[in-house]
Parts: C-alpha cells; sequence; structure tokens
C-alpha cells in the first residue's frame, strides 16, 4: 500500500517505491510518504463523522492540514489513531455570515503504543 499511495500521489523519490533504495537511505524498510497517514480517511463513514460532529458536509471544506513526525512511517507498521476535537470555534465571515472552525488531532501509534505522528487538521463549515 506504501508503493500504491506513492506511485498513486506521483512521489518521485525511489526510496517510497524501492526497497534497495530505501536501505541505501538508511531505512530498515520502505518509508510511507509523509501524507500517507491521510489513507486511513478513506477507510471511514466520513458523513456519519461529518454529521457526529453536528457539520453539514455539502457546506465544510479542510482548510489545513499538519503533520508532526516523531519517527518515519514505514511498510509494515501497524499504526492506530485516535482522533479528538482540540478546538470548535465559530467566528464572522470576512463578507459576512459566520464560520465555524472544527480543530480535530489524531494522534498514530505503533505497536509499542509510541507515537509516529501527530496529524492536526481544520474543517471549516461555511455558514448557510
Amino acid at each position: 500500500k506504501v508503493r500504491e499511495f506513492a506511485t498513486a500521489t506521483h512521489a518521485t523519490d525511489p526510496v517510497h517505491t524501492d526497497a534497495e533504495a530505501a536501505a541505501r537511505a538508511g531505512f530498515g524498510r520502505i518509508p510511507a510518504t509523509l501524507t500517507h497517514v491521510v489513507v486511513a480517511g478513506h477507510h471511514r463513514n466520513q458523513q456519519e463523522f461529518v454529521k457526529a460532529l453536528g457539520l453539514t458536509i455539502e457546506r465544510v471544506v479542510v482548510g489545513s492540514v499538519e503533520w508532526d513526525y516523531a519517527r518515519p512511517v514505514v511498510a509494515g507498521d501497524r499504526l492506530t489513531g485516535t482522533r479528538r476535537v482540540v478546538d470548535d470555534i465559530t467566528r464572522e465571515g470576512k463578507r459576512g455570515g459566520t464560520m465555524r472552525l472544527v480543530t480535530l488531532e489524531t494522534t498514530w501509534v505503533d505497536a509499542d503504543g509510541d507515537t509516529a505522528v501527530t496529524q492536526r487538521e481544520v474543517l471549516i463549515e461555511r455558514g448557510a
């Protein structure tokens, strides 16, 4: 899956698709691209998740996403993500109306319970 995602996202560094290139670069296994953990989002029901937050999916866009890596994620890792809401505010938009900004943080831990990646994203729901 690491190779598939690297290919699908047009990653050009061979460390993400070739075990020998990864080894030459000092990796024990093929490292995932830096955005690979977003794949997990495609394995949950986004509509139900957004609904549970009280958002209307038709009015939601992703405002930003950032990742803080404690270590590289490599092929074979079994990560478990725990997502929580860290901020939820409503404010006036620049053109009138309101915007709701929901900041989510997902901590991805490995089989030993050590954090590999912390992902933060802001969902923006524009007012009706």
